[in-house]
């Protein structure tokens, strides 16, 4: 029997190749996946678990992410095509609305008068597009190329390679906040966005997870803290360290989750600086994972994230997305120790 939770659902029909994303929509409970099969998948979840595969749309390459917007009304993806796409959920159509000069990495909708998209690239910039329009509103030009990207407003985070930090205030979107080298010592994996705009987890191929908050006052508030690691309790003993692939939170209490390369996902509390709940490992890395609008399912990905190269992958590995009931008491704030 397997290792995951049994009481966890499978979602039907699930993509073909490695998923790189999976985001539900903010307003009903729609669960949208990218693929590196070159299609974007779309899923009803129904309150028993059950799932039906409701819409696809293709790239002409691996689709890298995917982001729903605030209305839950279209979902913009990104690819390896080098384009951004925008699906309408009313007509089934999807239309190119973005484009870079290498793969984009990270699409983001950007909270403001009108609905902007955020578009992040290998090419090592990041543009604003009014989805209405053929060219971008404006491009910002990143220390490196692209490797994760966030938004809660007025915060927009972008870590890049050589584990550069570039925030945003989306009041002044094209000139950096402030830029600072991450506190992890390895490559960036993962950054998100806490509620408020007030910080973000960023997450390392190293096993860690750093906690930061944006504003120089609160910095005594800054920590970080080793997780999806093996082995390596007492000193003479060496550790397997795995990726961080995913740091979401709650959207109801504000706890949050990580998952890794080590196939294992669990739920956290900043605040207290405590880990809620850890569960059993799937078969394979969890790649991406979300929280539904009110925070009581949680879906992860199981998919090889490469993160041992051609020789960790597995022959008869499947990809698959999972839905985890989630227990309010596992996800509920801790008063500190």
């Amino acid at each position: 029997m397997s290792q995951v939770q049994t009481a966890d659902m499978e979602v039907q029909q699930p993509p073909t190749d490695g998923i790189s994303e999976i985001q539900f929509s903010p307003q009903a409970d729609f669960l949208a996946a990218s693929s590196w099969d070159g299609n974007v998948r779309i899923y009803e979840i129904q309150s028993n678990g059950s799932s039906m595969a409701k819409a696809m749309y293709s790239h002409d390459a691996p689709a890298l992410c995917c982001a729903w917007s605030k209305d839950g009304t279209k979902l913009a993806s990104g690819g390896a095509d080098k384009a951004g796409k925008l699906f309408d959920i009313s007509t089934g159509q999807s239309t190119q609305v973005a484009v870079h000069d290498a793969p984009i990495k990270e699409v983001r909708w950007v909270d403001g008068a009108s609905p902007i998209l955020a578009t992040g690239s290998w090419d090592k910039t990041i543009k604003y597009w009014d989805t209405r329009q053929q060219s971008p509103i404006s491009t910002i030009t990143l220390p490196e190329r692209l490797y994760s990207m966030d938004s809660v407003f007025p915060l927009l985070v972008a870590a890049t390679a050589d584990r550069h930090v570039v925030i945003y205030n989306l009041n002044n979107p094209t000139v950096p906040f402030k830029q600072i080298s991450s506190p992890l010592k390895w490559q960036t994996r993962t950054i998100s966005c806490f509620g408020a705009g007030r910080g973000y987890g960023i997450g390392s191929i190293e096993g860690r997870v750093a906690i930061q908050y944006i504003e120089d006052k609160d910095k005594d508030l800054n920590f970080s803290f080793k997780c999806h690691r093996e082995g390596g309790t007492r000193m003479s003993d060496k550790a397997l360290v795995y990726s961080v692939n995913s740091i979401n939170w709650h959207p109801v209490h504000g706890t949050f989750s990580t998952a890794g390369a080590d196939g294992s996902f669990a739920f956290w509390d900043k605040d207290s600086r405590q880990k809620l709940k850890s569960f059993p490992k799937a078969e394979s890395s969890i790649s991406s994972t979300c929280f539904n609008r009110t925070g009581t399912i949680f879906a992860y990905a199981v998919s090889y994230d490469w993160f041992k190269g051609q020789s960790g992958a597995a022959a008869n590995s499947r990809n698959k997305i999972m839905l985890h009931a989630v227990n309010e008491i596992d996800v509920k704030p801790r008063k500190r120790n």
